[in-house]
Formats: C-alpha cells, sequence, structure tokens
C-alpha cells in the first residue's frame, strides 16, 4: 500500500497534490508534473513508491476479413456473423443488422439472415 505524504495543507496519498487535494496528471519528460488546480509544480516524489505502466494492444492482420475468407462454404454475409441456431435448415451462423423501429424508450429490433439459406427472422429486443 502506497504511503501518505503530508507535505502541505492535506494529508494525500502519492499521486494527489497536497497544497491542493487534486489528482496530479502523468510525469512529464523532465519528470516534474504541474497541478491542474494550484498550478504548484511537484517533482517525482509526488508519487511516492507508485509504479505506472501501460499495455497497448494491436488487432491481428485481417481480424476485420470478410465472412467469405474466413469460411469458403458460406455465402456472402449481410452483416457480422453470430451463433445463432437457423429454424430452417439448422445451420449454426445467423448475420444480424439492428434497428430502431420503435419508440426511443424501447429496445432495438435485430434481424437474422442464415448465412447458408437466407432465411430471415427478426427479434425485438
Amino acid at each position: 500500500m502506497a504511503q501518505s505524504k503530508s507535505t502541505g495543507f492535506f494529508i494525500s496519498t502519492p499521486g494527489f497534490c497536497s497544497d491542493c487535494g487534486s489528482i496530479l496528471p502523468l510525469l512529464e519528460e523532465t519528470g516534474n508534473v504541474e497541478c491542474y488546480a494550484c498550478k504548484k509544480v511537484w517533482g517525482p516524489e509526488a508519487f511516492g513508491d507508485m509504479e505506472m505502466s501501460y499495455v497497448i494492444h494491436f488487432n491481428k492482420k485481417n481480424v476485420y476479413g470478410s465472412s467469405k475468407e474466413k469460411d469458403d462454404k458460406e455465402e456472402e454475409a449481410e452483416g457480422p456473423i453470430v451463433e445463432r441456431k437457423c429454424p430452417q435448415c439448422q445451420n449454426n451462423k445467423m448475420s444480424y443488422a439492428t434497428l430502431q423501429l420503435r419508440s426511443a424508450d424501447e429496445g432495438q429490433t435485430v434481424f437474422y439472415t442464415c448465412t447458408k439459406c437466407k432465411f430471415k427472422e427478426t427479434e425485438n429486443s
């Protein structure tokens, strides 16, 4: 657990200005940070022993490829594909599209289309 600091008016935890109590922005390249509220400049000691790290996850190449590339047996889909059993041919993949057909305080209408036999059905969500 991070230790509290008391160098100003407030007893605060690392990452907060002890003069005004505001949250501090991230450290700048200079190693200092300026409080947004009171404009006091703090050094890295304002963050105590806090450790900060960032992880950026990127999508794999062709993650949004068409359904034709994913499965050559399927014809061109009319939208994103979900696992849903077609009541007509029992295929387990259907594409869908949504529209707001009813009033704003009611759910949307989902239109499903079988990727194999093109059977269509709707669902009011």
